[in-house]
């Protein structure tokens, strides 16, 4: 089964560290050991990491806030080397997907010198641009990183608004239709498009012909997913039995359930044998109700999740795409950083990055046999 990577853990952990000094003052090892669940070892290795950085002292047993007299990392006048930009940042969630993006994202601004302000919004536009708005009225503000809304005619005109903007803007796990041909603006996403692309050649190389395909209603994720998809599915000779959109999440236990037996209906009437579902939450009702009602998985139908957050909990595991996310809220970092150090003579950078795909139980059997 696949663990978190452990420099996010990391990330948080020394982040948990800096809350407790600046509300306490100072730190115990051994407290901050019992609370975190770790050893202590684990904590001193975080305050040494963060006392190296300027941002505590160490003391014996534990940490303060930074002393005057802590002459161990350069200064600058005034007091501690203050961060080189102070960076807004937009999700649409702080639940799931999201936490991944804004881990990296802090691992990257902790390295850089770069001081990052958070703020959750939804998947609303007016409460995007709000949230934006309000970090702008701020001030003392260098540049924003985003995740909007992008179709339809509010979506434009959101990206129109961020185009706009006295200040470098980078879309995070989002892009601008091209049709809009807004030169501004940077972003760092997953290549849904190819991850579509690759779940239909995982499929087809098991010899599955037969495929379907569930995203979640309004997601914004799914049509490029879809895109990917429908080309792999034509190109490899394979037959589209279905194509829904739905919302699972969105619906009581009853229609949730009469949903799937639905689906399920559909895919013994069709012949369908295979499964593409995004996202795993829906992925993995899917299949917790197929084995409710005596289905054998996979041998009676075979699913890959899209998104990766809890589909090797399932039973059978859930094969997977995963979007590098820690990743992907690095780079939007760096990429803001260095707009930021270059300016106008930087070229416009626009930065896809794979998916990769994580084989389990759930496509295990192979149909060409």
């Amino acid at each position: 089964m696949d663990q978190p990577a452990s420099a996010g853990f990391a990330v948080s952990r020394r982040e948990r560290i800096l809350d407790e000094l600046r509300h306490a003052g100072s730190v115990r090892v051994a407290d901050l050991a019992r609370r975190f669940g770790v050893a202590e070892l684990t904590i001193r290795r975080d305050i040494g990491y963060l006392a190296d950085r300027g941002l505590l002292t160490r003391v014996h047993g534990g940490a303060t806030l930074r002393s005057r007299l802590d002459t161990t990392v350069p200064r600058v006048a005034g007091g501690i080397r203050p961060p080189l930009f102070r960076v807004g940042m937009v999700v649409p969630s702080l639940t799931y997907y999201w936490p991944q993006i804004v881990i990296g994202a802090r691992a990257a601004a902790t390295d850089g010198g770069v001081q990052l302000v958070l703020r959750g919004a939804s998947y609303s536009v007016d409460d995007q641009r709000r949230q934006i708005s309000s970090l702008l009225d701020s001030g003392n503000l260098h540049g924003l990183i985003v995740a909007p809304e992008t179709v339809g005619a509010d979506g434009s005109a959101l990206l129109h608004w961020l185009d706009a903007l006295p200040l470098p803007v980078v879309l995070c796990e989002r892009s601008v239709p091209s049709h809009l041909a807004l030169t501004r603006l940077e972003w760092v996403t997953t290549d849904h498009v190819f991850g579509g692309s690759l779940a239909a050649a995982h499929l087809s190389a098991r010899g599955h012909v037969r495929v379907g395909f569930v995203t979640s209603a309004g997601s914004p994720t799914s049509p490029r997913l879809r895109q990917g998809w429908r080309r792999a599915v034509e190109n490899d000779g394979l037959v589209s039995t279905i194509d829904r959109d739905i919302s699972l999440d969105e619906l009581d236990a009853p229609a949730r359930e009469r949903a799937v037996a639905d689906l399920l209906a559909e895919c013994r009437g069709t012949g369908t044998t295979a499964l593409l579902v995004h996202s795993d939450p829906q992925a993995v009702l899917v299949q917790q109700q197929a084995r409710d009602l005596g289905w054998s998985m996979p041998d009676d139908l075979a699913i890959i999740a899209y998104d990766d957050e809890v589909a090797a909990s399932a039973e059978p595991a859930i094969t997977a795409l995963r979007p590098a996310k820690q990743h992907i809220g690095r780079l939007a970092v760096e990429a803001l950083t260095a707009r930021l150090i270059d300016g106008a003579k930087r070229p416009v950078q626009r930065t896809h990055v794979l998916p990769s795909l994580h084989a389990r139980e759930s496509t295990a059997v192979d149909r060409r046999r």
